[in-house]
């Protein structure tokens, strides 16, 4: 005699799967690769060139654009930034592999297979341009060419020593770029911010490369402290930012803004003083709290003197 059995009884070796644990098992994968992914392009420090793109926003609006504009120019800045971030880490991945320092990043240490990174290129460049079409025609238009300057980047170090500026070019584009999404045309006085975002970047950036002398030296790859040495290329950095003060007065004075914008430039001096006085040609050991901790200061500071001085002047 065999055991009866219920109606729909499969035996006990026999498994219906189940949809919602199959959906867990191939959702997981998934979102841990975009977790490992978004920890690797570093997303947070996008506050680097957002507060000076709602600068750009808000200097065009004469005060605080819409809020269409302004959820919309935030998810093309993040976007534009995590396309250029995870493509700089793909193309770079065997350089990464060979450099003491970077080696231990999530596709040289197999965290992330290319295919997904270059899936999350694809991804972010489309939401970028979605989001540009969500503002305007020309910032439609314009996106395909920003972006090619924003992923271009990456290959510069292999060929000339001056990638620090077209780095930061590329997030200079930033205030230019929202300008045109609030105005949906372009005027040559928000030139004056992109241009002190370019200097304001390639200065960091040449403090941030000091680090690599050792390592560009002997692989080829060029960078000012390499073909100049650290001293000199600490100088170049201040050079740098004393230029991008210059360019902030110059704001300043062609927008007739008022003390409280003043007194953000007198801000952004003092922090970057504190920001070099960390670093010296013997000692690079405090670079990493220059870089990230001071200059996300910077700007983020900026933008409240700035929008501060545009709000209560309306």
């Amino acid at each position: 005699m065999t055991p009866k059995t219920k109606t729909g009884d499969l035996g006990p070796k026999t498994q219906v799967p189940r949809p919602d644990l199959a959906f867990t098992i191939y959702r997981v994968p998934v979102l841990h690769n975009l977790r490992v992914t978004l920890e690797m392009i570093k997303w947070e420090h996008s506050v680097f060139a957002l507060p000076f793109a709602l600068c750009g926003a808000m200097l065009a609006a004469r005060g605080l654009p819409t809020a269409h504009q302004l959820i919309w120019i935030v998810v093309a800045m993040v976007a534009a930034r995590s396309a250029a971030m995870a493509f700089n880490r793909l193309v770079d991945a065997s350089i990464d592999a060979a450099n003491p320092r970077t080696s231990a990043r999530a596709l040289p240490a197999g965290h992330l297979s290319p295919a997904f990174v270059a899936t999350f290129v694809v991804g972010s460049s489309g939401v970028f341009v979605l989001a540009a079409a969500q503002l305007n025609r020309l910032a439609l238009w314009l996106s395909p060419g920003a972006l090619a300057v924003l992923l271009l980047y990456s290959y510069t170090k292999r060929f000339t020593r001056w990638s620090h500026l077209v780095l930061g070019f590329a997030l200079g584009m930033a205030p230019a770029a929202a300008w045109i999404a609030v105005r949906g045309s372009l005027d040559a006085r928000i030139l004056l911010l992109t241009a002190a975002v370019t200097f304001w970047v390639g200065g960091f950036d040449v403090l941030y490369a000091c680090q690599d002398f050792d390592f560009d030296r002997q692989t080829g790859l060029h960078s000012i402290p390499r073909h100049l040495g650290i001293p000199a290329a600490l100088w170049i950095a201040r050079s740098f930012h004393l230029v991008m003060v210059g360019l902030l007065v110059a704001l300043l004075i062609v927008f007739a803004m008022g003390k409280l914008a003043a007194c953000g430039i007198l801000v952004v001096i003092l922090l970057l003083l504190y920001e070099h006085s960390l670093v010296k040609p013997n000692d690079l050991s405090k670079l990493n709290a220059a870089f990230f901790t001071m200059n996300g200061v910077i700007s983020v500071l900026f933008f409240f003197f700035v929008a501060g001085d545009l709000l209560l002047r309306k």
